[in-house]
């Protein structure tokens, strides 16, 4: 039988963890730990209320058009999905996607992917992505391109600078980008100690996307024509995106 952590010992820990990160003598390790730990609580909530609404993970409306994990970019028209706030449903889809079997026509991601674990969280999330679609659906997935920095290695001065501009000009991190491999670690596991951003867990490429909705059960898996109508332009550069039809 699963044990469940009850609300008041959720809000107990939260406490706890706030005190800690107030205190000087906390280690910087265990800092780190620890505001991974508070997002997850934070995340932990939104999730549980929306259960309890929902008790056996479906929700009562169908929508055909499904955005997950959208952020400030929303999509008009989509149903949007996410773990925090905006969204039309506050809901973990580690946890899994609280849709009916057959009932979406299409599903958009974009770098949502690349934050959550793999191979657990990614493959399941797959998995319920082809069950909820119905015949013919399609999932558009886009993520950072791996294929893309690794190509550029050791060295390209004139794309290294370019990277960074597009990607971290507005981060505090600039000083600690000090070689083209720094950004190829940014792109594979971005963790810098701002809590504005959320860490990569895993890197993706053509091949590996491909093989992750293949093995799910998708019939084809293709490269997708980029749409600004649909995803957001700041992602296009450096970003693989494909279409996989159940």
């Amino acid at each position: 039988m699963t044990a469940h952590v009850s609300a008041p010992s959720l809000d107990l820990l939260a406490e706890q963890i706030a005190t800690l990160l107030a205190d000087p003598s906390t280690s910087h390790g265990l800092a780190r730990t620890l505001r991974a730990t508070a997002k997850e609580i934070d995340i932990s909530r939104y999730h549980r209320a929306s259960s309890r609404a929902w008790p056996n993970g479906r929700v009562d409306t169908a929508p055909e058009k499904v955005q997950i994990g959208g952020g400030a970019h929303r999509i008009d028209g989509f149903y949007n999905i996410d773990a925090v706030p905006p969204a039309d449903l506050l809901w973990d889809v580690r946890e899994g996607i609280p849709l009916r079997d057959d009932s979406v026509r299409f599903m958009f991601s974009e770098h949502f992917l690349e934050h959550i674990d793999y191979p657990r969280s990614a493959k399941h999330y797959a998995r319920e992505a082809h069950r909820v679609l119905a015949p013919g659906g399609q999932l558009v997935t886009g993520a950072p391109d791996a294929a893309f920095v690794l190509r550029h290695y050791p060295d390209n001065p004139i794309l290294s600078e370019e990277m960074v501009e597009r990607w971290y000009a507005k981060r505090d991190c600039l000083d600690d980008i000090n070689t083209f491999l720094d950004l190829i670690n940014y792109v594979f596991r971005d963790q810098d100690d701002d809590p504005t951003y959320t860490p990569h867990l895993w890197a993706y490429d053509h091949d590996k996307l491909t093989h992750l909705f293949t093995e799910a059960g998708f019939r084809t898996v293709e490269p997708w024509n980029f749409d600004a109508t649909l995803a957001n332009p700041k992602r296009q550069w450096g970003s693989v995106y494909v279409i996989a039809t159940k």
